[in-house]
């Protein structure tokens, strides 16, 4: 079987494919290396239309990084898509969905146990990055932390994925009145592979 065999060329035609096809001109242009990225977790050159953000993220997330700042994750797939040689060392990426306490919590909240997990976020969540792709019930529960008073991270990646909740928290987001810097895909479209791959070109991977 002949095909390209090489990952250098393989990765160099890749991204050239995706800058040749993709339309990055409604994003601002420090926002267009995390959109490439983003594109070639999915193979989906159309998702750039989708992608929107805060052209502040660019800046916000090395700073947060090298300031040591917690990386809140909403699910274990999208901490391992994190990339741990962009990430200095000792930053810390957490993940409280499997904590024992968010079943009994999730009960008494009558929410989702990915909702329940975020509310034990709040301690330390000022200054930190927060990475959700998978619950939008995850997103939307940090909205509504936020808006009771909870501390403000440095910045937001949330592209939760799905047919129920998923665009309206994407859009809830969008729409807050916070002003902490974010990235998100628009519509039912994301997944952890995209929002890891976001955070990945953000924290220093190259596209």
């Amino acid at each position: 079987m002949t095909y390209l065999r090489d990952p250098a060329a393989i990765y160099a035609e890749s991204f050239a494919t995706i800058r040749a096809e993709a339309r990055l001109d409604h994003l601002p242009e420090a926002l267009h290396k995390a959109a490439i990225r983003m594109i070639h977790a999915c193979g989906m050159v159309d998702l750039a239309a989708d992608i929107t953000g805060d052209e502040r993220i660019a800046e916000a997330v090395p700073m947060a990084l090298a300031a040591g700042a917690p990386v809140f994750c909403d699910c274990e797939m999208v901490r391992a898509g994190l990339i741990p040689r962009y990430l200095p060392k000792g930053v810390e990426t957490l993940v409280t969905l499997s904590d024992p306490r968010v079943p009994a919590l999730a009960q008494s909240l009558k929410t989702t146990r990915s909702a329940a997990a975020v509310s034990l976020w709040a301690e330390r969540l000022g200054g930190s990055i927060v990475v959700i792709g998978n619950a939008p019930t995850a997103l939307f529960a940090l909205l509504e932390g936020l808006a009771a008073g909870w501390p403000r991270p440095a910045a937001i990646i949330a592209a939760p994925v799905g047919f129920v909740g998923a665009a309206e928290s994407k859009a809830a987001l969008v729409g807050s009145p916070f002003g902490i810097p974010f990235l998100t895909v628009a519509g039912r479209r994301g997944g952890s592979a995209i929002t890891a791959a976001g955070v990945n070109a953000l924290a220093g991977a190259p596209s």
